[in-house]
């Protein structure tokens, strides 16, 4: 935790340039953005992923996606965008705090996120399913 940099920033040890904060949430704009307004936001305290977090402080973090997202749409017309959070190096985190990513799109911005898709795996379904039963 002591080299996160995302502590850094809550802690006024790093620049950012805040959106919004409150009590249990800090957001601000990424640093190296895939859109205008491209916003993170985080729980003032460190955990690492979704599979640390508590769901109150989850909670919390979702209620500030959301209230950004709807102040980019009353506030500047952005009406499509993505929200992305990544668990793990498989899964692409790379900073090691949880984070949502708040992503405006316009069309022809020339970014993309596209699957591979395995349609071979619907035959799998119900083997699937049966494993996540209790």
């Amino acid at each position: 935790m002591i080299d996160c940099i995302f502590c850094k920033i809550i802690k006024g040890e790093a620049a950012s340039w805040k959106v919004f904060e409150n009590e249990h949430v800090y957001a601000f704009l990424d640093i190296n953005p895939a859109s205008r307004y491209h916003t993170l936001v985080i729980p003032k305290d460190h955990y690492e992923n979704i599979f640390d977090i508590p769901e109150k402080d989850l909670k919390e973090v979702m209620a500030v996606v959301r209230k950004i997202s709807r102040q980019y749409k009353e506030k500047l017309g952005i009406e499509n965008l993505q929200i992305i959070n990544s668990n793990g190096a498989e899964g692409q985190q790379d900073v090691f705090h949880i984070h949502y990513h708040i992503v405006p799109r316009r069309r022809g911005d020339g970014q993309s996120i596209r699957w591979t898709t395995y349609p071979e795996w619907r035959s799998d379904f119900d083997a699937m399913l049966k494993e996540l039963e209790d």
